[in-house]
């Protein structure tokens, strides 16, 4: 991934890679097997997370790699400023809403 446009730290990254939380459905020393999200729970985690802090598409797929591709980060991106709890700012950032 090109990370010429990240701009978060490595211990940021992996701030916010703990903070996802999903289903887990087998847990043992060697593997930790969760649930991908539902699209709702994807809008949701995308959410809290720009709610921390304001993120462009490439910090949330870094954060989110493993969980959900790209092309499902922009479509919850989509729905959240559809549904105006989102917005882009000029530098292609996205954090929540004031409203």
């Amino acid at each position: 991934m090109d990370m010429a446009n990240v701009k978060l730290s490595p211990e940021e990254i992996e701030y916010f890679s703990r903070k996802v939380r999903l289903k887990i459905l087998h847990e043992d020393d060697d593997i930790v097997l969760m649930t991908a999200p539902n699209e709702e729970q994807l809008v949701d985690i995308i959410r809290e997370l720009i709610s921390e802090k304001p993120m462009n598409l490439r910090e949330i797929h870094l954060i989110l790699s493993g969980i959900a591709s790209e092309d499902k980060i922009r479509k919850a991106l989509a729905i959240l400023i559809d549904r105006g709890v989102a917005v882009v700012g000029d530098d292609g950032r996205y954090s929540a809403s004031l409203e």
